[in-house]
């Protein structure tokens, strides 16, 4: 097994963010990464000189927009590696996050393996958390926060890890079928993650390393998102995925 993996970025009118995250992989990740593909979501111009990395780069360029999970999903079948990452564009690096991270998702119990996600200000972002409920989210509407997992730990193994940043082995996103492309954005990680407990793979963090969050939420406050969330959020709670899931 090549333990080096492809790294599956999505730009949505993010081109700069891309840029400084391939030249992040560049200056500290090396032979780690394979290589990486970035899918162009919505049409701009991203500027990559493919001459000056160490590792391919491949653009795939959508004619209309996708959902994240169908563009991670296509991203992993033109790929090649024994591991797939998925990375937001917003996510710096400050270390190579991937020994550590690939020694863990080599072990055969294992579905899905994350770094520690700080914000720009090295405090820690809710990137992994105790799956959701009806309840939890009335909660947070009415301004409580969400079950966040607690990092106390090395490796901690949460019941579910956000988005941002994801590393699977290869066979397990394959056997998993990757994401469910009914999830346009939001919950698609969750339900995922939801879907390896039920298979019986574990969810893990690796609170020794360490990645930042340069989170740029322009999102927020938008109707259209919100109501993309709300459509995800009722997907999810009256799939068979969350009726089984809440028994184990």
């Amino acid at each position: 097994m090549n333990c080096a993996c492809t790294v599956s970025i999505i730009s949505h009118n993010q081109a700069a963010l891309v840029v400084n995250l391939v030249d992040d992989l560049q200056a500290f990740c090396g032979p780690y990464v394979d290589e990486v593909i970035v899918t162009i979501n919505i049409a701009e111009e991203v500027r990559l000189d493919v001459s000056q990395y160490d590792f391919p780069i491949r653009v795939l360029r959508n004619l209309a927009p996708k959902g994240f999970g169908a563009n991670h999903n296509a991203a992993f079948l033109v790929s090649s590696s024994d591991f797939f990452c998925i990375l937001n564009p917003d996510i710096r690096l400050t270390q190579n996050p991937f020994p550590t991270l690939l020694e863990f998702a080599s072990l055969s119990e294992v579905g899905v393996v994350a770094p520690r996600v700080v914000n720009n200000s090295g405090q820690r972002e809710d990137s992994e958390r105790r799956f959701p409920t009806p309840w939890e989210l009335m909660k947070k509407i009415a301004g409580g926060k969400s079950a966040v997992w607690s990092d106390a730990y090395p490796v901690s193994s949460p019941d579910w890890i956000a988005g941002m940043f994801m590393l699977f082995p290869r066979s397990v996103f394959e056997k998993l079928h990757g994401f469910d492309e009914r999830y346009f954005l939001y919950y698609e990680d969750v339900d995922l993650c939801a879907r390896l407990a039920l298979a019986g793979y574990k969810r893990l963090v690796c609170s020794d390393v360490t990645v930042v969050h340069d989170a740029r939420r322009s999102s927020h406050g938008n109707l259209r998102y919100a109501a993309m969330h709300l459509k995800s959020i009722f997907r999810f709670f009256f799939s068979d995925v969350y009726r089984r899931v809440r028994k184990l």
